[in-house]
C-alpha cells in the first residue's frame, strides 16, 4: 500500500472489536463496539502551526466518531488529523 496522510493527518489501522466476551458469549456484528484504538500506519508532514509527534508503529487511543473510514486493498482503514488522536498508549 502506498498511501501517505498530507499535512498533520495520521493513517491508523483500527484493532479487531471484540467477538466473544468473558462468559464466552458470541458477539453480533450489529451489537460490536466500535474499536477506539489502533496502530498508527503513516503520517502526514504536519503543518507550520503543528508539529507532527505521532510517528509510524505508535498504538494510540481516538474518539468514538474520529477520523473517516476508508478501505484500501479490503482492509477499513481511519484517515484523521492528529489533534483527534487522545492518547498514545505506552
Amino acid at each position: 500500500m502506498n498511501l501517505k496522510p498530507l499535512a498533520d493527518r495520521v493513517l491508523i489501522k483500527p484493532t479487531a472489536a471484540e467477538e466473544v466476551t468473558a462468559a464466552g458469549i458470541i458477539i453480533p456484528d450489529s451489537a460490536k463496539e466500535k474499536p477506539l484504538k489502533g496502530t498508527v500506519l503513516a503520517v502526514g508532514n504536519g503543518t507550520k502551526d503543528e508539529e507532527m509527534i505521532l510517528k509510524a508503529d505508535d498504538v494510540v487511543l481516538y474518539g468514538k466518531y474520529a477520523g473517516t473510514e476508508i478501505e484500501v486493498d479490503g482492509e477499513k482503514l481511519l484517515v484523521m488529523k492528529q489533534s483527534e488522536v487522545l492518547a498514545v498508549v505506552l
